[in-house]
């Protein structure tokens, strides 16, 4: 069993910055595939970014590319999403997600084992 926790969350304006973290715990994490995902209301959840267990493949929904930054702590067993020039349209709950499975490969919530309860963004302006 995997336990995984979102934090960093809150209120920012437009063009400002936000790092969430994702703290896991339980089973060995080094060997997961680690991804982002977020949800705004009355919409359907998305994919945003996701790494591989080396931290050698990423892969980034194209609207984060060039903004958002995904990396991996292996040792404090913690996964980061550093935001830059954040928009309105970044406003959701996002959601941390672990699988032994690809994520950064096939780019999709399916079959995903392991989710946190989510940490909330709102930008606004």
């Amino acid at each position: 069993q995997v336990q995984l926790v979102e934090s960093g969350g809150g209120l920012v304006q437009a063009g400002d910055s936000l790092r969430l973290s994702c703290a896991a715990s339980g089973r060995t994490f080094t060997y997961y595939s680690m991804g982002w995902f977020r949800q705004a209301p009355g919409k359907e959840r998305e994919f945003v970014a996701a790494i591989s267990w080396t931290g050698s493949v990423i892969n980034y929904k194209d609207s984060v590319k060039g903004r958002f930054t995904i990396s991996r702590d292996n040792a404090k067993n913690t996964v980061y999403l550093q935001m830059n020039s954040l928009k309105l349209e970044d406003t959701a709950v996002y959601y941390c997600a672990a699988d032994r499975n690809e994520i950064e490969v096939r780019k999709n919530d399916r079959g995903i084992e392991y989710w946190g309860k989510g940490t909330l963004v709102t930008v606004s302006s």
